[in-house]
């Protein structure tokens, strides 16, 4: 697949300062805007952009996060998906996943969980309310921000009253926190939140998705039983509703969210103190080469982000098809 000579100075009004990632979707780029602020600039590959579906599918990606508006979502900030080569800025956020802050550091303390669950419903109850479906919250999706987590990658979210560009019974999503009804490619509703959630949150507290990985999870979402041994025995009930099979057993978001902040006393601060030294930390060597004016080393934590930024929305059979032109 071709690569660009160079990296471009500017998209749109933002001037370039670094590559954050690249992928089969484009590139992910550090920008900044005439007065300063940074942004996260995704730009499709000539390849994909001159493909009409991958483009109503880009389309389709910006108008979901449009919509979405909330403390706990990373707004968009520009985009031109009718340009030459489509793009979309998005809010920089100096954090972790909370993918990378388990695998780093290991789980979290249960207050804590109960704290980015309860910032977690906030978001999608602003998620629900422009009337969108996610569809693939997961932990590479939430990054965890010094005033709270934001919830990322609307590739593949459902607008309501907008036209579905994948198939009925194909399957979208990433299988370990997928709902047994997106496994069954069956209807999804903001009920499927609630069970990825749940997924989200059991790995939080022990370092694993709740069904496991490899080949036998789609079996195990749909057929099997929730592995909740190292969950608190007092989130257990609560987490195993959120992964109930039925949608209608699941709770509603008003209801989860008053069972995790159901204990007296003041929340606990928020990040937690590893995530917060490492906030510091990357925030920290960031300013100094941005004053310096040396070139930018991206953080991990952006990389993250930009991977989950460069795979919205990006089926195989369109790089397929992508790759397939460039050879030619």
């Amino acid at each position: 697949m071709r690569t660009p000579v160079s990296d471009p100075m500017k998209v749109g009004p933002y001037r370039i300062v670094g590559r954050l990632g690249s992928g089969g979707m484009g590139w992910v780029y550090l920008g900044r805007s005439p007065a300063g602020r940074e942004v996260a600039v995704k730009v499709v590959r000539p390849e994909l952009a001159a493909e009409p579906e991958f483009r109503e599918r880009f389309a389709r990606e910006v108008a979901a996060a449009r919509v979405v508006s909330g403390a706990y979502t990373a707004a968009v900030v520009d985009a031109d998906t009718d340009a030459e080569l489509p793009w979309l800025a998005t809010m920089y956020v100096p954090g972790p996943s909370l993918a990378e802050a388990v695998r780093t550091d290991g789980p979290l303390p249960e207050e804590q969980v109960r704290r980015l669950g309860a910032f977690l419903v906030e978001a999608l109850q602003a998620v629900h309310a422009a009337g969108v479906v996610h569809r693939d919250l997961k932990p590479a999706n939430v990054l965890l921000a010094s005033d709270g987590p934001r919830v990322i990658d609307f590739g593949i979210s459902r607008v309501d009253g907008a036209p579905g560009l994948t198939q009925a019974g194909i399957v979208v999503g990433t299988p370990s926190f997928m709902s047994p009804e997106q496994m069954k490619g069956a209807a999804v509703g903001p009920p499927t939140d609630v069970f990825s959630l749940g997924g989200v949150l059991v790995y939080a507290l022990s370092g694993r998705p709740p069904y496991g990985a490899g080949d036998s999870v789609r079996y195990q979402v749909v057929f099997g039983r929730p592995h909740l041994d190292a969950v608190p025995q007092e989130l257990r009930p609560l987490l195993a509703r959120c992964l109930a099979k039925r949608p209608e057993d699941r709770p509603g978001l008003g209801e989860l969210l008053a069972a995790l902040v159901e204990e007296s006393g003041p929340p606990p601060s928020w990040p937690p103190p590893r995530v917060r030294r490492t906030i510091e930390i990357r925030v920290g060597e960031l300013a100094a080469r941005r004053d310096s004016g040396a070139s930018v080393s991206v953080p991990s934590c952006l990389l993250l982000h930009a991977q989950a930024l460069l795979d919205a929305g990006l089926t195989d059979d369109m790089v397929a098809r992508a790759v397939g032109r460039a050879a030619r």
